[in-house]
């Protein structure tokens, strides 16, 4: 499926969440029941599917996600300044000692730029 400008990225969306969700060692029921979205409609996301506004809504305000970040502004999907964002977080989380949050930075920022599109 080609992107285009404005386009939310579903899936990427759906990982998000289901990372969220294992963080907090919760099953997709347990999510459903937290958020008050039905459980059809996760499995329909986890399909590919879009969720209604209401569902993304509630969602993202359970999860601490900002929709905005997973529509494609230019056509090839996020910014490069979401690594910027990604590396921020390493080293603000408060579970990782120095030392770590610099080696996750590392191999994160070295498969980035192995693996990022080159137009």
């Amino acid at each position: 499926m080609n992107t285009q400008v404005g386009d939310f990225d579903a899936m990427a969306f759906y990982r998000a969440l289901d990372a969220e969700r294992e963080r907090k060692l919760l099953n997709w029921k347990q999510l459903s029941q937290a958020t008050g979205v039905s459980a059809s409609t996760l499995t329909r996301m986890a399909q590919g599917r879009r969720p209604d506004a209401d569902s993304l809504a509630k969602l993202a305000a359970w999860a601490g996600l900002n929709p905005a970040d997973y529509v494609d502004r230019m056509g090839r999907g996020p910014a490069e300044e979401s690594l910027t964002k990604v590396l921020a977080y390493f080293r603000a989380d408060s579970s990782l000692t120095k030392e770590a949050a610099v080696a996750l930075e590392e191999m994160v920022q070295a498969a980035y730029n192995r693996l990022k599109n080159k137009n």
